[in-house]
Parts: structure tokens; sequence; C-alpha cells
């Protein structure tokens, strides 16, 4: 059974059917899936997609690049949307600074980035952290707050460096990976999932971003998990199989799916 921990369903509508959409990933392996909230004014809308389809969790959150628009103003908010069952997670949330270079506006990430690990300090529910051209403070945020009390949580769609892998990793967290470690310009990205231990991986598409090789430059889709995690598993030497169960496995215990 494979697990596309983090995709974006309402954001794949326009291309087709989430019924066609669900029923391919299920043709593909993809039994379970969580699409992520990127907005609280579209919270009702991913809670609707997780309710509709059994095999569909969700999360709530607020990514950084929305935070302007769409201000969390504190983690009770996000505590009173999470007492859905179907809701497992907190976010995306984190930091992006490709291209936010104003200190106000990366402020503002930081606050909203610190609401969410308040959230998950209090209910459980891990933090799916976004981050981009942000790791020093990233782990800053991360480590001053674990310090005062530990929460569960982990990098999504890891791009980050080899040292920041490390650091994560001793705090914790879990990385997920997408299609991105099979593009030909991802070297480092193959070495960091080669050194990152079996128990702390997930597997992702973030689609409708992102589609794997053979897929590239088209609309990705969950059915494409499998792609991605087949790449992992040739580069940790095991089989798809193997990596199919200890994904599912780790997305399981992280995300405290009983």
């Amino acid at each position: 059974m494979i697990i596309d921990s983090h995709c974006h369903l309402d954001m794949l509508t326009e291309h087709d059917s989430l019924d066609n959409i669900i029923q391919r990933a299920k043709e593909n392996g993809v039994q379970y899936l969580q699409t992520i909230c990127t907005r609280l004014d579209n919270f009702e809308n991913i809670l609707s997609i997780a309710n509709k389809y059994d095999n569909v969790y969700a999360s709530v959150g607020v990514h950084p690049s929305e935070v302007e628009t769409d201000k969390l103003t504190n983690a009770q908010q996000l505590l009173k949307l999470s007492e859905n069952p179907k809701i497992i997670g907190l976010g995306e949330t984190g930091l992006d600074y490709h291209y936010n270079k104003d200190p106000k506006q990366q402020q503002a990430q930081i606050i909203s980035f610190t609401e969410h690990i308040k959230a998950a300090q209090e209910n459980k529910l891990p933090v799916i952290i976004h981050t981009r051209d942000a790791e020093k403070d990233t782990l800053r945020v991360v480590s001053e707050h674990m310090k005062q009390q530990t929460f569960p949580a982990l990098i999504h769609c890891f791009t980050a460096s080899k040292d920041f892998a490390k650091s994560v990793l001793d705090l914790g967290l879990y990385i997920s990976i997408s299609g991105i470690v099979t593009f030909k310009n991802a070297a480092e990205l193959k070495e960091i999932v080669k050194y990152v231990p079996n128990e702390r991986l997930l597997v992702e598409t973030d689609s409708p971003y992102l589609a794997p090789v053979p897929y590239r430059g088209k609309t990705n889709e969950p059915a494409y998990t499998k792609h991605v995690l087949q790449y992992i598993a040739d580069l940790k030497h095991t089989n798809l199989e193997q990596m199919a169960q200890i994904t599912t496995d780790n997305f399981y215990k992280l995300f405290n799916i009983k």
C-alpha cells in the first residue's frame, strides 16, 4: 500500500474529476492520500473533499506565501478547525523567502509558523513544514520551540541541504520526498535520500506540481506517487513493496492513524 502524504486535490479539479483522479491512484497502489490546506478561507472545501472520500485525509493551515492575505491570528483557530477526525495535520506552514525578501513579510511568516507550532504542541498533530531559501530561520524557529515543548513535524517536499537534513532529523522530524528526486539536476537530493534513515522517510507528489519523470512538465497527480517511491527504492537498494511498507508505516506513526 502506498500513501501520498501531501497533495492538493482541490487544485486538481480543474484538470479532471476527483473520482477519476482517486480511481487512478488506487489502480497504481495509492490507497490513501492527504490533501493539504494552504488557506483558511478554502478549508471548508478541503474538508468536504476529505469527508467525501473514505481514503482521503486533510490538513488545516496557512501556506507561508499566503500569510499577507490570509492572516492566522492565533493557534486557537487551528485547534478548533482541527477537531474533525479527518484532519490529521497542521499546515502547510513554514517559511518561503524565495520570492519574498521583505523583512516585515518574512516576520509575518514566522509569526504564522509559530502559531501552527503552538497548536501542535497542544493537540499533537504534526506540523507540515514548507521551507524554501529559509533554512536558518526554519531551523531556529523549530529548535526554539522544541526546547519549550516537543511536537511532531515533517519537512515536506524536501529540497534543502544535507546539513539541514541532519539538523531536523536530530530534532526528531520526518522528511518527505517528492518527484523532484527523479530530476536529473537533483544530485544533492538523491544523496540526501540515501542518507535519511528509512524510519524517517515519507513520500508525496505535491500534485498538481512537480510531476516525476517520466511525466515531468505535465500535471502531477497522486497516481504518480508510485514512480517517486520506485525511485526512492532504487536509491535505497530495495524494492517498491518494501519501500511502500516503510513509508506507509511511517505515515501511520507520524500522523497517529490507528
